[in-house]
């Protein structure tokens, strides 16, 4: 019995560390299966932000024309679009139009319209016998090869024709399948691509039927491989090759996908399938790894741990602890990946909900802006300008991951978006004060208007020298507050204009009501002087209350 000891422990040892070795084996391949999950939900909130970012051009677009009555000229319609400046700010998308919805007949009259508007003898093509007519009338960026897009009949297409009845039927938006876009207008660069329709419902002046169908539709155009890009190409990279399919996975329905291939030395195992609606359409995201993934752990360890087991006759107890490590590392790993998989619900929810409250906003600055502007290039500018104005605010929430934001770099940031690298290093005094979300989208949006309303009316001009802002932080039995003093020297600054303008209104709204503050104006000799008074302790609800 003894002479078979030493081969009773050498064979237990070498199944002790065969044992080990599988274990840690698959130990490491679901540690990468939850690492690559996690870079494939990253992928997803990528492309679900750009989505939803463009989609809200949408409504904005369509907000412009219900504020025109539907009546927008190809010139003013071509001016909204170069304030938006959509290269810079809305990568992916080819561009933004307008389709008059006609019954069959009332192609004359719109050719009529098409001819004054362009300047040529266009057509309403092709010839078609479906029960509406949607012609293209307006389109941006016009350019040689979108030219011949005017007066193409998208209804008589079956996949075009599909959305519109879908967002004619729902008033909702509604994107259409897989199209070759300029393929049916003759355009000189055909591409794969999809559009994504909303109903214009408002009545042009002489209809008083509120069963008259709309009066056209708004849609953006999107070439898919630049949409796509545009949200995955930013830093950093992740090591995940995509396929988007229209619905359910097929080689017919393919969207898109990746220039880079899958690393095939991954199995399935690691294909992380999601779905996503996009504008009423589902869409199915498939993400495998590539060559670019790093496992976060080796797959020599393995091998490591049984040569190691079966040269050493005492590594019993060294296997035995770092199984223990190994269940450990196991567990670890997987309560921090449950966890990160819920705060990444948590941040998309949260993210849906912030661009809903967004869109809201920004429809309700277009109506309003639109309501006081006495043209289109006025519009434009307010427009352009409150939309930037935001755009800051929300930028640096994002930088801070929608924590906090510091007054002096917001003071810093709109007003030199006004006047801008002038601002003199002593305009801006006062302790560092840290704002929540609500009170950095408030008081960004006041910060505009009033540097807009200085340079328009006050005795500053072209230059921020005679600006000063200074603030204190107070300290009550219950809650700080912040007093900040706006001061624009000088014998110049005019007394308000009776009644208030929109930016007025929406400065007074945004420290009262907003942020349930006090705002106080004084007119003087010296200047204009305006004192703010907040609370900085409450955290204010998205309706403003406490």
């Amino acid at each position: 019995m003894k002479k078979l000891l030493p081969y009773l422990a050498f064979a237990a040892v070498a199944i002790a560390s065969l044992v080990t070795a599988g274990y840690a084996y698959r130990t490491g391949e679901e540690a990468a299966r939850y690492k690559f999950q996690a870079a494939a939900d990253d992928a997803l909130s990528r492309l679900q932000s750009r989505l939803q970012l463009d989609l809200s051009l949408l409504v904005s677009t369509q907000a412009f024309f219900e504020a025109r009555f539907g009546n927008v000229t190809r010139v003013e319609f071509r001016d909204y679009y170069r304030a938006l400046e959509v290269k810079d700010n809305f990568p992916g998308l080819r561009g933004l139009g307008f389709a008059a919805l006609v019954a069959p007949g009332g192609e004359p009259l719109l050719e009529q319209r098409l001819a004054t508007e362009h300047g040529a003898d266009l057509k309403v093509y092709p010839p078609s016998d479906q029960e509406w007519r949607t012609p293209i009338t307006l389109f941006e960026p016009l350019d040689d090869d979108t030219r011949t897009a005017i007066g193409y009949d998208m209804y008589s297409d079956q996949v075009r024709r599909a959305a519109i009845e879908a967002t004619l039927a729902t008033g909702q938006a509604r994107s259409s399948g897989l199209v070759v876009l300029g393929q049916a207008t003759g355009g000189a660069q055909p591409a794969p691509g999809i559009l994504v329709f909303s109903a214009l419902r408002s009545k042009l002046p002489g209809r008083e039927d509120k069963n008259d169908p709309p009066a056209g539709l708004v849609y953006a155009s999107f070439r898919t491989s630049e949409l796509f890009y545009a949200a995955l190409a930013r830093p950093p990279l992740l090591p995940a090759s995509v396929e988007v399919f229209d619905g359910e996975p097929s080689i017919d329905r393919l969207l898109f996908r990746s220039e880079v291939p899958p690393d095939q030395r991954f199995s399935d195992d690691f294909l992380v399938t999601r779905e996503l609606t996009v504008a009423g359409r589902k869409w199915t995201f498939q993400f495998r790894p590539t060559s670019a993934f790093e496992r976060p752990s080796s797959r020599a360890l393995p091998v490591l741990l049984g040569l190691a087991g079966l040269m050493l006759a005492g590594a019993i107890a060294t296997v035995a602890r770092y199984q223990q490590r190994a269940y450990e590392a196991k567990s670890r790993l997987h309560e921090t990946t449950e966890r990160s998989l819920a705060e990444k619900d948590l941040m998309l929810q949260e993210m849906k909900h912030r661009i809903k409250n967004s869109i809201a906003r920004v429809l309700a600055i277009a109506r309003q802006t639109a309501a006081n502007s006495a043209d289109i290039k006025e519009f434009s500018d307010s427009f352009a300008s409150r939309l930037q104005a935001m755009s800051a605010s929300q930028d640096m929430l994002t930088r801070s991951r929608w924590q906090k934001a510091e007054l002096r770099d917001l003071l810093r940031i709109e007003l030199e978006q006004v006047f801008g690298k002038e601002l003199p290093e002593d305009a801006l005094k006062g302790p560092k004060v840290l704002l929540n979300e609500t009170s950095t989208q408030a008081l960004g949006l006041t910060f505009h208007e009033l540097a807009t309303n200085a340079l328009k009316y006050g005795a500053i001009g072209s230059s921020a020298a005679a600006l000063a802002v200074t603030w204190t932080v107070e300290r009550g039995s219950s809650e700080r507050r912040l007093k900040l003093r706006w001061e624009e020297r000088g014998p110049s600054a005019q007394e308000p204009v009776k009644p208030a303008g929109f930016g007025t209104k929406l400065i007074d709204m945004n420290i009262t009501r907003e942020l349930r503050g006090k705002i106080a104006r004084e007119y003087g000799e010296a200047g204009l002087t305006i004192e703010i008074d907040i609370p900085l302790d409450r955290e204010l609800n998205r309706n403003g209350q406490a």
